[in-house]
């Protein structure tokens, strides 16, 4: 995730329109950026003059009504100046025309949801939305081959110093005998196979699945771990892996350990000096879920002092960019054509379904429900998950004489939803009720 980097600008044609940007803010008060002593912001790009000028020549245009200005949550201090001195730059040369800035989520009363594309939310204020009856969803899985390709090119990196071989052409491109010079050289760029080696996987979810199945027709004897392995990922799991129950065993046994489970309190340094301990010697870590998932200082002191092999990771921080024996990758696992276009068309698929049926599929702050194709008028309600909501529910609609068809529910945490098919039209008084009831969020009616 950047700091303070125009993520998206919008631009259409017609009258009545605005120049939207969206400005991604951190959402990590880390030590990257953020000093937990005297609670000081560092780092931050200004905008250029550059840029601003840009904006400006996009907006020179009589269709553009104005300029909307949206920011994350929390916003960086210097996102905040940069929306104070891009407006005053746009009222400046268009005073006619409107600016709408906000630093931190609005949200309209309207808005239904929220579609990421891709599988990182950490900009996305889930619980503040849920408690406005606002589902997010993500697009988990579509970019997993995108991110599968990068792992097994990250170990064919770690297994052969490709780099090594490939810095040292280019430092002797003006050598008139640098064929016959590198057959003397290129010992030094020695490695071993990956054939035969043990892999460990650890989450199983729909990389970590790929990867696991992928490194087996390379020849690799591979280990899994996940004590919440979903079903349909079992399914597609190899019989070939040995799925263990215990993660040290893969950090005893593996030559070679690639991470992929969300960064939640429990995961977050779960590689550390104590878990590297248990590991061979020369071990090669693999990391393209989350930087948080490794500690920073332990796999630096592995590094350089040799337990650890290779580290491989797809996020570059301060600490371990330029550290020997580690190859770090400007986060690129997803960075696909084939991947942007499989995260776009699984959003817009998710909010279509929702849209239309009501059923939600992927969303990470309310449960998964589906009651397939909708054929007949159907109630959706966003609740929290307390006793005697369906009672309710179910109490008024029978006062009003509305006859259910179909019913089903699904909690999960401290929300639930609850989706109605039912025979009759639903008067507007019947929705209003729904909605005075204690606890319920959002009420949709789809015809």
């Amino acid at each position: 995730m950047g700091y303070n980097k125009i993520r998206k600008m919008d631009i259409s044609d017609g009258p009545g329109v605005r120049v939207s940007i969206f400005m991604q803010g951190c959402a990590f008060n880390c030590k990257n950026c953020f000093n937990p002593e005297t609670h000081d912001f560092k780092g931050g790009k200004e905008f250029t003059d550059e840029t601003i000028n840009r904006i400006l020549e996009l907006s020179d245009n009589d269709n553009i009504e104005g300029l909307s200005i949206l920011g994350g949550e929390p916003m960086h201090p210097r996102n905040i100046e940069n929306t104070t001195k891009l407006a005053k730059a746009f009222k400046e040369k268009y005073p006619s025309k409107n600016v709408w800035a906000w630093s931190g989520f609005k949200f309209d009363k309207d808005l239904k949801a929220i579609a990421r594309a891709g599988a990182g939310v950490n900009n996305i204020p889930l619980d503040k939305c849920a408690e406005q009856g606002i589902v997010v969803f993500n697009t988990p899985g579509a970019n997993a081959n995108g991110v599968k390709e990068l792992v097994i090119a990250g170990m064919l990196l770690a297994s052969r110093d490709i780099l090594g071989g490939i810095n040292w052409v280019q430092e002797n491109e003006e050598d008139g005998n640098i064929a016959k010079d590198a057959e003397k050289a290129k010992k030094a760029f020695a490695g071993c196979e990956i054939q035969g080696k043990k892999l460990g996987v650890i989450g199983l979810g729909a990389i970590g699945v790929l990867v696991a199945n992928a490194a087996t027709h390379l020849g690799m004897e591979v280990y899994g771990y996940d004590p919440y392995v979903s079903v349909d990922s079992a399914w597609r799991l190899s019989r070939s892996i040995h799925h263990t129950k215990n993660v040290d065993e893969i950090y005893k046994e593996c030559d070679y350990i690639t991470i992929h489970v969300p960064a939640l309190e429990d995961t977050k340094g779960m590689i550390n000096k104590n878990a590297i301990s248990l590991m061979k010697e020369g071990v090669v870590i693999l990391n393209f879920a989350r930087d948080v998932l490794v500690n920073s200082e332990d796999i630096v002191d592995a590094l350089v002092g040799g337990k650890v092999g290779r580290y491989v990771t797809d996020f570059p921080t301060p600490e371990i960019a330029g550290v020997k024996h580690a190859i770090v990758i400007p986060h690129l696992g997803a960075s696909t054509a084939e991947s942007e276009d499989n995260c776009a068309k699984m959003a817009v698929e998710e909010l279509k379904d929702f849209l239309e049926n009501g059923n939600i599929r992927n969303s990470v702050n309310f449960p998964a429900c589906d009651m397939g194709v909708r054929d007949k008028t159907r109630i959706t309600i966003l609740h929290r998950n307390i006793p005697n909501m369906i009672g309710q529910f179910t109490a008024l609609l029978a006062k009003d004489n509305v006859n259910i068809d179909d019913m089903t529910n699904k909690s999960r945490g401290s929300y639930a939803y609850t989706m109605i098919d039912v025979d009759n039209d639903v008067a507007e008084d019947v929705v209003k009720g729904l909605e005075m009831i204690e606890g319920v969020l959002k009420v949709r009616v789809i015809a």
